[in-house]
């Protein structure tokens, strides 16, 4: 990583435009956008390994092979099978290089269209050269917007992310990790804001704990982990010979944080746990089935004090009762809960989500035992987007928000607009259930209308949705505690069944 650089490369935008051009054939034999961006990001490392190799000043076997001399020189008919070989023989390897090719697999049946793949896009251009992570990003960003490719549910808008970045300013000292990390735009846009904005001055020791402990991430998903390392490599993050990797596979939601980091910027999956039983963790407020329930409580437990946060959540997690209000309830108690961006409507895969971005820090517990919240600063998005496709969005759509929220400076400085509106925390706990989908713009006088059916009849859902799971985890936990006394859920003894 050479965090000296204070400028990052433009990539080329013919070459996303070829990439995307041949994504298009692909996906009309059967393949879909996310197999081959993971096929096209192996076969780049497979070529930036080639070109490391063969550099006349200083070069680098970091695969202990020539793997792409390998293909490209194997005819057309046997290259799907020197392809696969070597597939097999990299996932093999420990650290960094062994999670790049963990489990992956060719996709691409006819080996007319994996040699043009090979020879006439990959081996063509210099990938060691110029911003190829900023290739492979716009390429998921096109995806994102395109519901028949399926790749949305993994990514982020990257505009947001850049936001986020922008209003929790990452700096030399951080230590940064994402739970959730899908394809790692949350760890790139932090790596670029630290790009952009290095200072001079830096010591060795900062230099090497940047290089090495700066940042990490888990990921469910062992073919998007694949992806989100890939994107660390090509950003510079990390090294391809790292031992250790920036990227963890496994349930990040299964056990206590073992490392704990001062940043934490994440978008947890949204719904419930695939099992009806709720999570059960001792340094857990409490349990529940919600996965953006527990992902915030997870938060809270990542974060070191004085850390802070920025967790994408749907507006249920704002709402929801039962667990979902005494994780509030605490949540306001241990953390400095400050600002509430409300997002627009759809801004994710899923059509029709409502979503919002929790920022908190994580103090030393109040002396006096108040709520280490004191103000809630809530920015609506969502009026001023009511009418426009939220995958438009761009940087300077929340240009205001960023504004508003003043990086860097005490928010004892901000401002009231009609967007921007602040609740103190007694107000918060006020209202009932510790509902925190809190309203900025006044509604206009007149008749009830809905202006959007569709959205208010998914919102109504949402509620009712939510309501009803909340009671029902609540009734199950009442079923596994009467348990051990015989007692069946219709109240029924066992021994008077008998």
């Amino acid at each position: 990583m050479n965090l000296t650089v204070s400028s990052r490369p433009r990539h080329d935008q013919a070459l996303v435009e070829r990439l995307w051009s041949f994504g298009n054939v692909l996906r009309d034999n059967g393949i879909s956008g996310l197999e081959y961006i993971e096929q096209l990001s192996c076969l780049i490392l497979l070529k930036r390994a080639h070109e490391q190799r063969e550099r006349p000043l200083n070069s680098q076997d970091v695969l202990g092979f020539d793997a792409w001399a390998q293909l490209t020189s194997t005819e057309q008919d046997r290259q799907i099978l020197v392809y696969e070989q070597i597939l097999d023989q990299l996932a093999s390897r420990p650290g960094t290089l062994g999670l790049l090719f963990r489990r992956a697999q060719n996709r691409i049946p006819d080996p007319a269209l994996l040699h043009r793949m090979v020879v006439d896009l990959v081996d063509r251009y210099q990938w060691s050269a110029g911003d190829t992570g900023g290739v492979i990003e716009e390429l998921l960003a096109r995806m994102s917007t395109d519901t028949k490719t399926g790749a949305g549910q993994y990514f982020t808008p990257r505009p947001l992310i850049e936001a986020i970045v922008q209003c929790v300013q990452p700096g030399i000292e951080d230590t940064i990790t994402d739970p959730a990390c899908g394809t790692g735009g949350f760890l790139i846009k932090a790596f670029d804001y630290l790009v952009d904005n290095f200072p001079s001055g830096v010591t060795a020791a900062q230099r090497q704990r940047l290089n090495e402990e700066a940042f990490f991430g888990t990921e469910l998903v062992d073919a998007t982990a694949r992806l989100a390392t890939t994107n660390l490599v090509l950003h510079g993050i990390t090294r391809v010979d790292e031992a250790h990797p920036c990227i963890t596979v496994e349930d990040t939601l299964a056990r206590p944080p073992v490392r704990r980091a001062t940043l934490v910027l994440t978008t947890p999956p949204f719904g419930r746990r695939s099992t009806s039983e709720a999570l059960y963790r001792e340094d857990f407020w409490t349990t529940t089935t919600s996965r953006q329930l527990n992902f915030l409580q997870h938060v809270h437990s990542l974060l070191e004090t004085d850390g802070r946060a920025a967790v994408v959540v749907p507006d249920s997690a704002l709402f929801e009762g039962g667990a979902g209000e005494l994780i509030r309830r605490r949540l306001l108690a241990a953390c400095d809960v400050h600002t509430l961006l409300r997002l627009p409507t759809g801004i994710f895969y899923a059509g029709g989500v409502k979503a919002s971005v929790l920022f908190f820090d994580k103090p030393d517990p109040q002396p006096d035992g108040s709520p280490s919240t004191k103000r809630l600063w809530v920015y609506d998005l969502r009026s001023q987007h009511q009418k426009a496709k939220p995958t438009t969005l761009t940087g300077a759509d929340y240009a205001d928000f960023v504004s508003a929220y003043r990086p860097g400076r005490p928010r004892s400085e901000r401002a009231e607009t009609p967007h921007f509106r602040s609740f103190t925390v007694q107000d918060l706990l006020a209202r009932p259930g510790v509902n925190l989908d809190l309203q900025v713009t006044e509604q206009p006088a007149g008749p009830f209308t809905l202006e959007e059916p569709e959205a208010d009849l998914h919102r109504m859902a949402q509620e009712i949705t939510a309501e009803l799971s909340a009671a029902l985890a609540e009734f199950d936990a009442l079923v596994e505690a009467l348990r051990p006394y015989g007692v069946h859920a219709d109240g029924a003894d066992r021994e008077a069944k008998r």
